[in-house]
């Protein structure tokens, strides 16, 4: 048979994870896709798109010279600086948001040519950003993960060096934790440790093979 009358393949299993700040979602990301699967993370495509040389030199003119000194982008002041400031928050956003969304399809189109098993969206505004990508609807199941609020925070406190409150007030920019809770197909509990949250991610899988 000739390349050009190849079957299509079929498309990977895809997999949306939703949750709280310093929930463990990307490790829960890791553990779905396992050694055959593909995490297409949000984050690291943020953070590539905020050092590509237009991007910094933008970056460079809006917020000074000083955020993009030694020639990397000093990604805690430029927190610190739009979620201090909406509107500076929305153009960031409007600039770096529409590169991630077609990096992550384009994620997608490799993943089924290269016939992956099973995809994982490890992106935090999954459900808060829908209408604009349109990928929450692609989703064959929502994955919730879910993590007491101090257990979170101070998770963010040891893990990421931020203030103690500091998550409270940037979960506030998001959807409820109760609203995507209730999105979700499949619940994870994750207080534990990793051999616990392996079995509990193992029991997800098995529940999604028998569908």
């Amino acid at each position: 048979m000739s390349a050009s009358n190849s079957p299509t393949p079929p498309p990977p299993l895809l997999l949306g994870v939703l949750g709280g700040i310093a929930s463990g979602k990307s490790e829960v990301a890791r553990l779905l896709a396992g050694a055959e699967g593909r995490v297409l993370d949000a984050d690291a495509l943020a953070h590539a798109e905020l050092e590509a040389s237009d991007t910094r030199e933008w970056l460079g003119a809006r917020f000074g010279p000083a955020l993009i000194a030694g020639g990397r982008v000093d990604r805690a002041a430029l927190a610190a600086a739009v979620f201090a400031d909406p509107a500076a928050r929305a153009e960031l956003e409007a600039r770096v948001h529409p590169r991630v969304r077609a990096a992550l399809r384009g994620g997608l189109v490799a993943a089924q040519r290269e016939r992956v098993p099973r995809v994982v969206l490890d992106v935090p505004l999954l459900l808060e950003n829908e209408a604009e990508h349109g990928l929450t609807a692609l989703c064959d199941a929502l994955v919730f993960v879910d993590a007491d609020a101090k257990v979170r925070d101070a998770r963010a406190v040891a893990r990421r060096g931020w203030a103690s409150g500091e998550l409270e007030r940037r979960e506030a920019l998001q959807l409820p934790l109760a609203t995507k809770r209730d999105r979700a197909d499949f619940v994870i509990r994750n207080e534990g440790d990793l051999d616990e949250l392996r079995a509990a991610v193992g029991r997800v899988l098995v529940a999604l093979a028998s569908r």
